[in-house]
This record gives structure tokens, C-alpha cells and sequence, in this order.
């Protein structure tokens, strides 16, 4: 959908004078406490943040590039904490999901990009090992990874289907092995599994061998076996999540708030899909996200699917998740946007960004004035990752003729009338 302003910034020589190519001024910035500000880049961090033209070349330091931000609101980049990468853009093929290496590794990679030039410039994957396609599928989405290097990254979880009995002995084998090939984090669906509470006594201890995250999907509908996955999961670092957890907020509430109480105590954190269900979970609906929160659950928001036939309209764009958390779920706008930048870099496990001297230079910048404005109309993007602009969005607004678009002052056609 279009925006009503002009093409998106580009970056340009910097005046005359010594120059670092690494560095990056972005010039005349909104920040969402209302300063208008410009914020140097450099060895992938922000160097400085002073008031508008401060900062500019030739000063206290030159710089190799500039990016007019004016009429831009500059925000810490989001994070995509549930992404399925196998399956993404596939709702279009035809048929059955292709898991032919090629076409997992295509998919992959463009829905990476597809993120990537909404502000996501990290992304969880999870990905099905074992049962036909045993490990190939997560080859190709590492291979994807390796490919992205520099512009987004991209890390995996291993989400084996059964891992308990005679037939969970070779997804258990399997999961381990994934482990091995690169799989950062590891998970699965132990509602699908005989013994769900055996499935997730196998993920945490192949996750304390390795030391790595547990990333788990559940619909939460059965509170004795979230007490349980509670009670297993509390003080294991680097840390537990569960998601979408649609059907927590179906349970009464005096059951859900104990429930948020012992997942907060346990210190597990709840990823919400506020966009529609993800590749297996057919239940749709968010987690009752305000409840959670009240009860001291860190609450992040994912995408979910992204086109594929669990959602073939998803657009995997963590905006739309964090418009949907203040529209439908009563977040305020600051809140919702957390949920999708601080709280789900947090789950997976990424450093703290904020626009200020000293943190990492993952940013988005965003056309309006105002974060709510940003959510509902935030269609013009510009996207850095490690200290550069990785990825920009342009969308341009224009009207016919007519003595309104006269009298207001609205931008004109560049060419003739709409026919």
C-alpha cells in the first residue's frame, strides 16, 4: 500500500575531507522522545548521537557515507522469533511442499530477504528433521544462512516429530545430529508425541549437552502439562520458550493467570503469533498476551507462517504482529513494538539495542513522526544491520487532478490522470 511521501533516502558522498568507508552518518533522524537527532555508525555499533547537524563530516570525525533520515522515525530493529523456513512461500506450488535441498534453500533465502526488508534483521527458523527428508532440509537452510551472511542472520531450530519409545529412538538420534551440523537451538512439538512430557525431558537434555536454547511449539490448552514443562524447564539457560500458546487464553482464568504464574517463575519466555497459526498448529488466535505480561512472562510476537498453507497470505512483516498487539490485544504502541524488537531480540538471546553511543547498529527507520503512526501507516523502510543499510522500501502516495488535491496541497501525478 502506498505512503504519501517522496522516494526513500539514499546515501551520498560525505563533504570533502578525510573519510572512514565503514562509518555511516544517519542524518536528521526522529527518535520516539521527539529529538531530531544524527546518529554515526562504525565497527558495527553507533559511535555518537548528537542534535541534527552536529555530527556532520568534518567535525569531530569524518564519514564515509551519509543517509538523509528526515521525516524518518529511527527505531532498534526488530527481530522475527518464529519463522518456518521450509515451508515459507510454498502455499503457491501446486502440490505437495517440495523439500528438494534447491528449493528449501530458494525458499529460505527469499523469505530471509522478504523479512529483512521489512526490519527484521534476525530471524529464528524452525525446521523439521527426521521422517522424510531427515537432515536435508536443514542443510539447505543452513546453506541459506551461509548465503546471508553480512545482510541478515538466520539461525535454526531442529523440530524433530517423535522422540520417545521404539520410534522416537531415531528422531532423538536425529535432533542430536542436527545439533552437530549447526542447529543453534533445539525443540519440536511434544503435544504430537505419545509422551509429551518424555518428548520434553529428551529436548532439555540434549539442550544441557550442548548448551543450547529450547524453542518448543504447544497450543498450551492442558495447564497440567505446562506445570510440568514449567517444572522441568526452570534455571536452564540459555533459556526456554514456548509458542503461539493460542489456547492459554482459552483456559478460565483463575487456571491461566497460575499457569502465567509458573512460567514467569520458571523464567520461560512465550512467543505469540498475533498474525494466525504456523505450519501444524491449525488453532488460531494469540496468547493472552496482556495476562502474561502482567505476570511477569517475557512476551515476544512472531510472524508464524509466511505463505505457506498454515497462512497463505502471511506477510511476515513484525509491524503488522506489533499493529496487531495494539489494535486487537490493547498493548500501547510501545509495548506492542517491544514485543517484536527488545523482547524477541532477548529470546533469542541477541544483545540489547537502543539509540544511543555504545549499542549495536540494528536499526529501522520508519516514515512518520510518531511510533503509533509508524505501526498503522509505517510502509517506507530503511533497514542497517551491523553499521550499514542492508535494505530500503519506497512507497509512494500520488492523486489524480481535483480542485481538492489543489486546494490541500497533495502530491500530483508525475503524468497524466488515472484512468
Amino acid at each position: 500500500m502506498p505512503d504519501s511521501q517522496p522516494q526513500p533516502p539514499q546515501p551520498s558522498p560525505s563533504s570533502p575531507g578525510p573519510a572512514d568507508p565503514s562509518s555511516l552518518l544517519l542524518c536528521g533522524a526522529r527518535l520516539t522522545d521527539g529529538r531530531t537527532v544524527d546518529v554515526r555508525l562504525g565497527g558495527g555499533r553507533i559511535e555518537a548521537v548528537g542534535t541534527a547537524g552536529s555530527l556532520a563530516a568534518g567535525g569531530t570525525r569524518a564519514c564515509g557515507a551519509r543517509v538523509d533520515l528526515g521525516g524518518y522515525l529511527l527505531l532498534p530493529a526488530p527481530a522475527e522469533p518464529h519463522a518456518h523456513a521450509d515451508t515459507a512461500l510454498s502455499a503457491d506450488t501446486g502440490g505437495p511442499v517440495s523439500y528438494e535441498p534447491r528449493d528449501v534453500q530458494r525458499r529460505a533465502t527469499e523469505a530471509a530477504l522478504l523479512q529483512l526488508g521489512h526490519g527484521a534483521t534476525a530471524v529464528r527458523a524452525h525446521v523439521r528433521v527426521g521422517d522424510v527428508q531427515g537432515l536435508a532440509a536443514l542443510a539447505a537452510v543452513l546453506q541459506a544462512r551461509r548465503a546471508l551472511r553480512g545482510l541478515a542472520e538466520l539461525t535454526t531450530v531442529a523440530t524433530p516429530r517423535v522422540l520417545t519409545g521404539v520410534a522416537g529412538a531415531d528422531g532423538l538420534a536425529m535432533l542430536r545430529d542436527a545439533v552437530k551440523m549447526g542447529a543453534s537451538v533445539v525443540g519440536g512439538r511434544p503435544d504430537l508425541d505419545p509422551d509429551p512430557a518424555g518428548y520434553v525431558e529428551a529436548v532439555l537434555e540434549v539442550a544441557s549437552e550442548h548448551g543450547c536454547p529450547v524453542d518448543l511449539h504447544t497450543d498450551a490448552g492442558d495447564p497440567a502439562r505446562l506445570a510440568r514443562l514449567a517444572a522441568m524447564a526452570g534455571g536452564l539457560r540459555p533459556g526456554v520458550s514456548l509458542s503461539p500458546c493460542g489456547d492459554l487464553g482459552r483456559l478460565p482464568s483463575d487456571v491461566a493467570s497460575r499457569t502465567a504464574d509458573q512460567l514467569a517463575a520458571a523464567g520461560v519466555s512465550v512467543v505469540c503469533l498475533p498474525q494466525g497459526g504456523c505450519g501444524g498448529v491449525d488453532r488460531r488466535g494469540a496468547a493472552p498476551v496482556r495476562l502474561l505480561r502482567a505476570a511477569g512472562v517475557r512476551v515476544a510476537a512472531g510472524s508464524g507462517a509466511l505463505r505457506d498453507v498454515s497462512n497463505p497470505v502471511g506477510r511476515g512483516d513484525p509491524l503488522e504482529a506489533a499493529y496487531l498487539l495494539a489494535s486487537r490485544y490493547g498493548l500501547a504502541p510501545e509495548e506492542a513494538y517491544d514485543a517484536v524488537s527488545g523482547s524477541a531480540r532477548a529470546v533469542l538471546g541477541l544483545p540489547e539495542v537502543r539509540v544511543e553511543a555504545g549499542f549495536p547498529a540494528e536499526l529501522l527507520a520508519v516514515r512518520g513522526e510518531r511510533l503509533a503512526g509508524a505501526l498503522s501507516l509505517g510502509y517506507s523502510r530503511v533497514v542497517v544491520h551491523q553499521g550499514r543499510v542492508v535494505a530500503r522500501t519506497s512507497a509512494v502516495r500520488e492523486y489524480c487532478s481535483s480542485a481538492a488535491s489543489v486546494e490541500l496541497g497533495l502530491p500530483r501525478q508525475g503524468r497524466g490522470e488515472v484512468s
